[in-house]
């Protein structure tokens, strides 16, 4: 259901053209005048720009590009991703408050947003960078009616979501590093940590975090990862509207997880070894036990990893590093 704040913004959209009256929004949304005199206030701090003319009303002149729970779902087209919706300026990391919100029981398709992360974390415990309204620090709890071995495939599925987003924005084709990163000319740009609580044979939730690296200058990088990461402004020499980025991910998640669950993991399979990176090529691989040469062969449909050892022997890999 819809928010008052929600139906406001569409009403004024609506009316951008004219001015439309505040006994009329008040009537329309069946609140009163001095509450729709607040939600204007709320809205102007978001960034919304509003003109009010006595005897005329108001009218809309200008929507923002800025990030807030507001702006995100104003003009958002899903049916339930993101309907839920956190935004927090500095958090700690979106992760924890996912997993915080999903134990109280938020509902399926809460999205959490933040501008800054004090303490972002990638797979294996590693920091994440998360600078200053310069990316997308995103996480998603998810509810599905799938077994805990197929928690990986959502992984999976989110980084060709990403991959897909990103070429058509952009024009750019990344390439997806086993499980979870997504590269550009070999550079990471984003990273996918999925954590869980489940039960043998139910998952209770997923928490799916996204990290994005948008409007980042090589300045902007920390000196241990300028080697190894780059971002979208950096690839493309351009800003990029953040808000817009995070909806065009929503939607375009949305759809493909509903695919998956109607119709199993051979799409999104075939989509991720499109865009796998170094697939048929000798890379070096660490495990927990040893660091070896292998051939990228592609991944099983359980999502793990099909790997060609030196001995010309295949192998299934549920856990590993491919190095650059």
């Amino acid at each position: 259901m819809k928010s008052t704040r929600n139906l406001l913004i569409e009403l004024l959209e609506k009316n951008k053209d004219n001015y439309i009256s505040g006994q009329h929004m008040s009537n329309k949304l069946g609140v009163s005048r001095s509450a729709i005199w607040k939600h204007m206030k709320e809205l102007e701090k978001d960034g919304y720009e509003i003109i009010g003319v006595p005897k005329k009303g108001y009218q809309i002149t200008r929507f923002p590009s800025k990030v807030s729970e507001n702006t995100i779902q104003w003009g958002l087209n899903t049916k339930w991703l993101g309907k839920n919706l956190v935004h927090k300026e500095s958090i700690e990391s979106t992760q924890i408050l996912g997993h915080q919100l999903a134990i109280e029981g938020s509902k399926h398709g809460t999205v959490i947003v933040a501008d800054t992360q004090t303490a972002g974390k990638g797979r294996m415990e590693r920091k994440w960078y998360s600078t200053n309204g310069q990316g997308i620090w995103m996480s998603m709890i998810l509810r599905p009616t799938l077994l805990p071995h197929q928690a990986p495939q959502i992984t999976l599925l989110a980084a060709t979501v990403l991959a897909d987003v990103i070429k058509e924005q952009t024009g750019i084709v990344p390439s997806i590093k086993w499980p979870n990163d997504v590269l550009i000319n070999d550079k990471k740009i984003s990273g996918i940590l999925t954590e869980m609580q489940a039960e043998q044979d139910c998952i209770q939730y997923i928490i799916l975090g996204i990290g994005i690296n948008i409007n980042q200058t090589i300045d902007h990088l920390p000196d241990d990862i300028k080697e190894i990461a780059t971002s979208l402004k950096i690839e493309t020499e351009k800003d990029w509207n953040i808000r817009d980025f995070i909806q065009h991910f929503l939607v375009r998640f949305e759809q493909v997880y509903q695919l998956f669950l109607d119709n199993g993991f051979s799409s999104v399979k075939q989509s991720w070894e499109s865009y796998a990176y170094k697939i048929g090529q000798t890379v070096t691989i660490q495990t927990f036990h040893k660091k070896s040469q292998a051939k990228l062969v592609g991944i099983k449909a359980d999502g793990a990893l099909i790997i060609e050892n030196e001995s010309g022997k295949k192998e299934t890999l549920y856990s590993a590093e491919i190095q650059w």
